[in-house]
C-alpha cells in the first residue's frame, strides 16, 4: 500500500476520512428526540477513558483520517475534557478538529477551545423562545445558550453553525425566526430531519416529521437560495443567500439519502465502531484496546477490516418501531 493512498475503504469505495468521537453520552440538557428524559447511562467502568479515546483519535489520524468531531452527549460537561482536546489539537496529520455542543458551557471554554486549535463549532439552537427551548431540552436555560454564542463570536472561531431539528407542533414556526438570527450573525444553520435511534413517548415522530423540502419552502419565502458545492465533509447540503457568507443547509437522511455520500464512522462512548448511524453495524474498539498485550499494529488491522462491515445504506422508517434503540446521546451527535 502506498503511503498516501486511502487506507479506510470500504466495500463501496467509499474513503472514511472523518469520524465522530463521543466523549460521554451525558448532558446536562434531555433534548425530546435525543434522549429519554429519565435516562440510564452508560457506567463509569464501560466508557472509555481520555488516554484511551487519545490512542483512538491518534489511530485514525495514521490511517489517513483527517477531521475529528467530538460530540456526546454534551462533550463539554466530562471532567478534564480540555486535556483531551489540547491533545488532540496537536494531533501530526489533523486537519480539522471540531466539536458539537448545546452551547451550555461556551461562556467558560469557548476561548480555552479555540486556543487549543478548535476552529469551528456547532452549537444546537432549536428556539430562540425561552419557554419552548426548554420544552424542548426539558432542562436547558436559552439566554445561557445565546450568552454562550457572544462568547464563542469573542473567541474567534473561524465558523459557526447552528444545528436545529425541525418538529412539526413543536418548532416548525421558528424556521424563518432561526434563519434570520443566523444570517444576521453570520453563522451557518443546518435544518435537520429528526433521526428515529430510540424508543421515545415524548411526541410522534411521523406526525411531527418535517421534511427538508418543507423547510426550505418556507425560508424562500423570504430568501433566494442558490446551491453550492462547499461542504464541510458532513451531510449538509448548503445553499448561499446573496450579500450573506453564512451559509443555510439541510441534512436529510429521510427524504435526500446522503448515503453514497458517507466518508464518516463513528465511536460511541463505551468505544464502539459505528460504521453507519442507522445500523447497528459495529466493531468493539474497546475489547481491542483492554486486551492485553494488544499494540497498535492490532488496533489499525481491527479498525481497516471493520471497513468491510460498513453497509451500503440505512433504511429509516417512521412509521415502524425503530430498528436502532440506542439513544443519540449514545451514538454520538
Amino acid at each position: 500500500m502506498k503511503e498516501n493512498a486511502p487506507k479506510l475503504v470500504d466495500q463501496y469505495g467509499r474513503h472514511v476520512n472523518y469520524v465522530r468521537i463521543s466523549v460521554t453520552d451525558r448532558c446536562d440538557f434531555r433534548c425530546i428526540y435525543c434522549m429519554a428524559e429519565d435516562m440510564t447511562f452508560v457506567p463509569r467502568a464501560q466508557v472509555l477513558s481520555l488516554e484511551e479515546i487519545y490512542r483512538l483519535a491518534s489511530t485514525f489520524t495514521q490511517l489517513g483520517v483527517r477531521k475529528i468531531r467530538l460530540t456526546g452527549g454534551e462533550p463539554l460537561v466530562r471532567n478534564n475534557v480540555m486535556s483531551l482536546i489540547e491533545r488532540l489539537g496537536q494531533l501530526p496529520g489533523l486537519d480539522e478538529l471540531t466539536l458539537t455542543t448545546n452551547g451550555s458551557q461556551l461562556t467558560r471554554l469557548a476561548q480555552p477551545l479555540q486556543n487549543a486549535g478548535v476552529r469551528r463549532i456547532n452549537v444546537s439552537l432549536d428556539s430562540l423562545d425561552p419557554d419552548k427551548f426548554r420544552r424542548i431540552t426539558r432542562t436547558g436555560k436559552l439566554a445561557q445558550v445565546l450568552a454562550g454564542l457572544d462568547a464563542a463570536v469573542a473567541a474567534g472561531f473561524e465558523r459557526i453553525k447552528l444545528n436545529a431539528v425541525i418538529l412539526k407542533g413543536r418548532n416548525q414556526d421558528e424556521i424563518l425566526n432561526l434563519t434570520h438570527y443566523a444570517q444576521n450573525h453570520g453563522f451557518d444553520i443546518s435544518f435537520i430531519e429528526e433521526m428515529p435511534l430510540g424508543l421515545i413517548d415524548d411526541h410522534d415522530r411521523a406526525l411531527c416529521f418535517c421534511s427538508s423540502d418543507e423547510v426550505r419552502e418556507i425560508i424562500e419565502q423570504h430568501y433566494q437560495l442558490a446551491a453550492i458545492d462547499e461542504t464541510t465533509g458532513g451531510p449538509s447540503r448548503y445553499f448561499a443567500v446573496a450579500g450573506n457568507s453564512a451559509r443555510i443547509g439541510f441534512i436529510s437522511p429521510h427524504s435526500h439519502n446522503f448515503c453514497h455520500l458517507c466518508n464518516r464512522v463513528r465511536v460511541t462512548v463505551e468505544g464502539r465502531l459505528l460504521l453507519c448511524l442507522g445500523n447497528e453495524h459495529s466493531l468493539d474498539l474497546r475489547a481491542v484496546l483492554r486486551k492485553p498485550g494488544s499494540s497498535q499494529d492490532d488496533l489499525q488491522q481491527a479498525i481497516i477490516q471493520s471497513m468491510d462491515l460498513k453497509p451500503e445504506k440505512h433504511h429509516f422508517d417512521l412509521d415502524a418501531a425503530p430498528e436502532i434503540l440506542r439513544f443519540m446521546n449514545m451514538t454520538g451527535g
